[in-house]
C-alpha cells in the first residue's frame, strides 16, 4: 500500500553571473539588478498553490539551487524565510542548504544568511587550478575559491559542501588530486567530486573541448577514492561523499523516492497522494520572464507516474546510493513490489550486479558498471 513519504523543499534561483559552457541546468545570464523582490513574491505565490500537497507533514530539508542562488540578498532570503515559515512547519532538524559560487561570496551578506537559519552551504569549487578554472569558464580563480570558503566557515559555517569536478581539459592527473588535497584541507564534512560530461545544449557540445585519455581518467578516479576514504569520507552516493552523519539529507530523501515540493523558474516536484494512490511529478514554467508575468501559470507540467514505473523509478534513483534502498521503503514508496521488476532484477543478479535482502542496492561490480546494471531495467519490456 503507498505511504506518504517524508518531505522536502526545493527552490530555484535562475540567474548566474555568466552560463558556464559546460552547464545544462535551468540558468540565465542576469541583465542589471535582478528583480528580487518580485521573484520572492512569485515564489510564495507558487508555494501557496502546491500547499495542498503538503497533507500536514513538516518539511525536513530545503535545497536552494540555481544558478546562482547567492546572488540574492540577506534581505531577499529574509522575505522568503519569514514567507515560507507562515507557511510550512520546519522540523527540528532542518536541513536548509543554499548553493553559492566563490565569485558572489561577501562576508557580511554570508554571515547574514546563517543568522537566517540557512545551516549549509554547497560552495561551486570546480577547480582550484586557475588553468582549469578558466578552461571551465568560471568568474572565480583558485585564490577567491580559498577565499570563499574561508569566509563561510568564519560566517559561522560548520556544515559545507564542496562541488569539485574532475577529468577536466587539460587537466592532469596530479592536477585533479592537488584540487582533493586544497579541498580536504579546509575540513569539509561533504564533497561532491564528479567527472566532467559534455551534455546536450551547452557550448561544450557544440565545441567540445579536448579532456584526459581514459587511462588518466581512471587513474584519477582510482587514486581520489582512495585519498577520500583515508580521510574518513564515506562514499554513499556515486558522486557524493560524506564524513559520518554528515549526508546531505536533502539527496537523500531525493534517491530514495521522497516528495519534494518544486518552486521557482522550472523547478521540479514529485508528490504522492496515499488516498488516491497517486503518485505524480510535477514542473514549473521555465523561464524567469514568464515565471514573474502574473497572467501565465506557475505549473506547465503535471505527470502521473504510473503503477508499473513507479519501481523502475525508485530504483534508478536508490541504486545510486551505495547502502541502496530498503525494501520496506520501496514497497512504501511505489505501492508495488519487486515482482514489478521481476525480470530486469533477476538477470541482473544472475550478472552479479544487484544484491537483494533487507536492502536493494548494487554490488560492488554493479557500481562499478552502473550504466549497465540501470540499463538493465530500462529496456525491461
Amino acid at each position: 500500500m503507498l505511504q506518504l513519504p517524508p518531505l522536502s523543499l526545493y527552490i530555484h534561483v535562475p540567474w548566474c553571473v555568466r552560463k558556464c559552457p559546460y552547464c545544462d541546468f535551468n540558468s540565465h545570464q542576469a541583465q542589471g539588478d535582478l528583480p528580487e523582490q518580485e521573484y520572492i513574491a512569485a515564489l510564495l505565490a507558487d508555494l501557496d498553490q502546491d500547499l495542498v500537497w503538503v497533507q500536514g507533514r513538516a518539511i525536513r530539508s530545503i535545497f536552494i539551487g540555481g544558478g546562482t542562488p547567492s546572488l540574492l540578498s540577506a534581505a531577499a532570503y529574509r522575505e522568503l524565510f519569514a514567507g515560507l515559515q507562515q507557511r510550512l512547519t520546519f522540523a527540528d532538524d532542518i536541513e536548509i542548504t543554499l548553493e553559492a559560487n566563490p565569485g558572489t561570496f561577501e562576508a557580511e551578506k554570508f554571515a547574514a544568511y546563517r543568522a537566517l537559519g540557512i545551516n549549509r552551504l554547497s560552495i561551486g569549487i570546480q577547480s582550484f587550478n586557475d588553468d582549469c578554472l578558466q578552461a571551465l569558464g568560471r568568474i572565480h580563480d583558485g585564490a577567491q575559491a580559498q577565499r570563499a570558503v574561508a569566509m563561510a566557515k568564519q560566517a559561522g559555517f560548520d556544515n559545507f559542501n564542496l562541488d569539485l569536478m574532475h577529468g577536466l581539459p587539460g587537466q592532469t592527473v596530479a592536477q585533479a588530486l592537488a584540487d582533493l588535497h586544497q579541498a580536504l584541507a579546509f575540513s569539509p564534512t561533504h564533497l561532491s567530486w564528479y567527472q566532467l560530461t559534455i551534455e546536450p545544449n551547452t557550448e561544450f557540445y557544440k565545441r567540445p573541448p579536448r579532456l584526459p585519455q581514459e587511462d588518466d581518467l581512471w587513474d584519477i578516479q582510482e587514486a581520489g577514492l582512495a585519498l577520500l576514504a583515508g580521510h574518513g569520507f564515506e562514499h554513499y552516493e556515486i558522486s557524493a561523499h560524506a564524513l559520518p552523519g554528515r549526508a546531505s539529507q536533502h539527496n537523500l530523501n531525493y534517491w530514495t523516492f521522497g516528495d519534494y515540493l518544486g518552486i521557482g523558474a522550472g523547478a521540479h516536484g514529485k508528490i504522492t497522494l496515499p488516498q488516491q494512490q497517486e503518485i505524480f511529478r510535477t514542473q514549473k514554467t521555465r523561464l524567469p520572464k514568464d515565471y514573474l508575468n502574473a497572467d501565465k501559470k506557475f505549473l506547465t507540467a503535471s505527470q502521473q507516474i504510473q503503477h508499473d514505473d513507479a519501481g523502475l523509478e525508485c530504483l534508478m534513483n536508490g541504486l545510486r546510493l551505495q547502502q541502496g534502498i530498503p525494501l520496506a521503503v520501496f514497497e512504501q514508496r511505489t505501492g508495488t513490489t519487486l515482482s514489478s521488476v521481476a525480470q530486469p532484477l533477476a538477470r541482473a543478479r544472475e550478472l552479479g550486479l544487484l544484491d537483494v535482502d533487507e536492502n536493494i542496492r548494487a554490488t560492488e561490480r554493479g557500481h562499478q558498471y552502473l550504466n549497465e546494471l540501470l540499463a538493465l531495467f530500462l529496456t525491461d519490456d
